[in-house]
């Protein structure tokens, strides 16, 4: 992990949707979303697979054909394959992306698209949309904790602020990792994640609990056991009674120091989240302030209250 930078978050990314002209008409697809606003908080590391095995920009389009079950990478016109240069270039090019905290990839490209590429059968008939760019597949495989997504489905502010949630996560562990392993530090890191895992998988919530609780004398592979079920945990979504359960979890630490009018208070806004009438964004806020006049260190230090910066206007997809 040789470029990872515990002050910076760097996220790989499809160079046309930072704007670069690659694809294969010589435009380019930029995103706002990335540009206007994860620009402040993420820098990113622009990659195009097709440029990288020197096809150049404006070329002709490549699509994905299925030869009995063999996807190649093959011209439009059929005039040339390049499925092993592909190939080459991304089980290179990935191998080199562990310093990575996330990826955002362009949507139905036959290179970098997640999902739903169009599949062209090699001897006609009907196209099928079950096929996964070539690069982004071994991205994936290559790295498969890493948060990967596609840019068109952030505009799902579920979907975005999953995908968000997890780069920080994801960043964070291998801030750890890279301050070295010790059963305190890997205890520490569980702590503060607890109601962040709590809100996403139960189920995970007690079986990391339970790991870190027999750890071995091989803490590598326990600490490499924990992060796979730490982030296939926050690959689960969130849900309003999920986020409720905690929130009336947190709830219970203050409970005893609330006046009665405040308690009824913050029941009321917590039950309005439930029943969809606010976001989540206002039962954490008066959390929040409750926090601030009754010091807690435990919920103090919960990454469930603060898992992305504010300015990212996240907390309202619930």
């Amino acid at each position: 992990m040789s470029h990872y930078k515990p002050e910076q978050i760097q996220i790989g990314i499809s160079s046309c949707l930072l704007g670069q002209k690659v694809r294969y008409d010589g435009g380019h697809k930029a995103s706002r979303y990335c540009l206007d606003e994860l620009s402040s908080v993420f820098s990113f590391i622009p990659t195009c697979p097709e440029m990288g095995i020197g096809m150049g920009a404006p070329r002709k389009t490549i699509r994905l054909v299925d030869h009995d079950g063999d996807i190649r990478a093959r011209a439009s016109d059929d005039s040339f394959d390049v499925t092993e240069q592909l190939h080459s270039y991304a089980e290179q090019k990935t191998a080199e992306l562990d310093y990575l905290s996330g990826y955002i990839v362009c949507a139905k490209s036959p290179t970098c698209g997640m999902e739903r590429v169009k599949v062209y059968p090699a001897q006609g008939g009907p196209t099928s949309s079950t096929g996964v760019g070539l690069f982004t597949q071994k991205l994936m495989d290559t790295w498969p904790l890493l948060p990967v997504e596609e840019e068109g489905r952030l505009n799902d502010q579920v979907l975005r602020e999953n995908f968000i949630t997890r780069v920080y996560a994801y960043h964070d562990w291998h801030r750890l990792k890279q301050e070295g392993f010790t059963r305190h530090a890997l205890i520490q890191f569980h702590s503060r994640y607890k109601l962040l895992v709590m809100a996403h998988h139960q189920d995970s919530y007690r079986a990391l609990g339970r790991l870190l609780g027999n750890l071995s004398d091989n803490l590598e592979r326990d600490a490499t056991a924990y992060f796979e079920g730490f982030m296939r945990a926050l690959m689960h979504h969130a849900t309003r009674k999920s986020h409720t359960n905690v929130l009336q979890h947190i709830q219970g630490y203050f409970s005893s120091r609330l006046t009665p009018r405040q308690r009824e208070e913050l029941s009321t806004q917590i039950s309005k989240y439930r029943q969809g009438l606010l976001p989540l964004l206002v039962p954490m806020t008066l959390l929040k302030h409750y926090l601030g006049e009754w010091e807690d260190p435990y919920i103090a230090q919960q990454v469930y209250l603060n898992p992305h910066p504010e300015e990212l206007k996240l907390h309202y997809a619930y």
